[in-house]
């Protein structure tokens, strides 16, 4: 397993709009693909999102992303996601311990 650490800043005074687009369009956009998003956080000033989505190989990561990109989930969104960020952080993780 792999899995991506993304780290958004939110534009100011959008994290409860950005909150409800990520629960009903992003987060199932990716569901549906087969790409799970395993946790979510927000900073305690509520300038960044925090979320953590989870792949089966490195190998992967490439096309899921593609696919993604061009599913009718991520389509619909429009421009919406990047109206809401001023910043991305990705960061890919593998498992460091066993067990």
């Amino acid at each position: 397993m792999v899995a991506q650490m993304r780290t958004y800043t939110i534009n100011k005074g959008m994290m409860d709009s950005w909150l409800k687009l990520f629960e009903t369009g992003i987060k199932p956009a990716h569901e549906a693909l087969g790409i799970p998003v395993v946790a979510t956080w927000t900073n305690t000033d509520r300038t960044e999102f925090i979320w953590v989505r989870q792949f089966e190989d490195g190998i992967d990561v490439p096309a899921k992303e593609t696919e993604f990109r061009n599913s009718p989930g991520f389509k619909a969104l429009g421009s919406q996601p990047g109206d809401h960020i001023a910043k991305m952080e990705i960061k890919n993780m593998e498992g460091a311990l066993k067990g």
